[in-house]
């Protein structure tokens, strides 16, 4: 079983998910433009492949794709966050636009 198990690093996707089915593990291919995960730092994997995996019940997620840097700090995002009235994912993207302007972040916030 330990050969099996190493000797599925090097299978392709297929392989890997009748070795899953084997072992009782559920796999399911989420579609997704973006995944965010959010706490000390924020990350944001855009374009990824989501995996979820059902093992006796308990749900896990496999994730790949690029990461995108953020790199404003907590109370620039924040700041837009609180006077243009936005979520965090739609501060950053201001602040994108914006080139980390703050003002002119807000101000686009307002465009229709």
């Amino acid at each position: 079983m330990r050969s099996l198990l190493r000797d599925s690093m090097m299978f392709d996707p297929n392989q890997m998910s009748k070795l899953a089915k084997q072992l009782g593990i559920k796999m399911t291919e989420i579609k997704a433009n973006k995944v965010v995960i959010e706490g000390e730092e924020t990350i944001i994997i855009e374009n990824p492949n989501v995996i979820q995996m059902n093992v006796k019940g308990q749900k896990m997620f496999q994730i790949t794709g690029r990461i995108k840097e953020v790199p404003y700090t907590e109370e620039d995002i924040k700041m837009v966050m609180e006077k243009a009235s936005v979520d965090r994912i739609k501060a950053i993207e201001l602040l994108d636009k914006a080139e980390g302007d703050i003002a002119q972040a807000i101000l686009y916030s307002q465009e229709v």
